[in-house]
């Protein structure tokens, strides 16, 4: 298995709970290398495009309205299988019935404020990566404790 990168966005609820960092730290315990970070205060017109797949449903401008009451904090996370794996850090979409200990099961009891949105696929992660970064904001550097993370031949 190689190395792969996926998008990961702490949701404004997540900023206005104060728990960025609490969030952060959950996926660097877990092994994965930061790449990228920034927090960004969304726009209506990113916000079409990146949730262009709900745009037909009655909720769509709540989703959106939910996206822009505060800043989101991005993420470019790399890891051996870092797109399933995030997802199922993350757990369910509904926090309600999220497991304990996945991250909505611990920190959230809703569909939409839900902590983190995280990509679905290796397509979506591509995609939404350059959605929310420019090339030079993803960096490649050498993370010393892979070794100690994965076998030899894992990445």
């Amino acid at each position: 298995m190689a190395l792969e990168k996926t998008l990961v966005l702490l949701k404004p609820c997540t900023v206005q709970r104060a728990l960025i960092g609490e969030i952060i730290s959950i996926f660097e315990k877990k092994g994965f290398r930061i790449c990228g970070m920034k927090m960004m205060q969304l726009t209506d017109e990113l916000l079409s495009e990146h949730y262009a797949h709900l745009s037909g449903k009655p909720f769509f401008q709540q989703v959106k309205d939910s996206m822009r009451v505060a800043p989101v904090v991005a993420l470019c996370l790399e890891g051996v299988g870092a797109v399933e794996a995030v997802r199922a850090l993350a757990g369910p979409t509904n926090g309600r019935n999220a497991n304990p200990g996945t991250i909505r099961g611990s920190y959230c009891l809703s569909f939409q404020e839900n902590i983190v949105h995280t990509s679905d696929s290796h397509e979506a992660a591509e995609i939404e990566l350059k959605r929310f970064f420019k090339p030079e904001e993803i960096l490649d550097w050498k993370q010393d404790t892979f070794s100690s993370l994965y076998a030899a031949d894992e990445f």
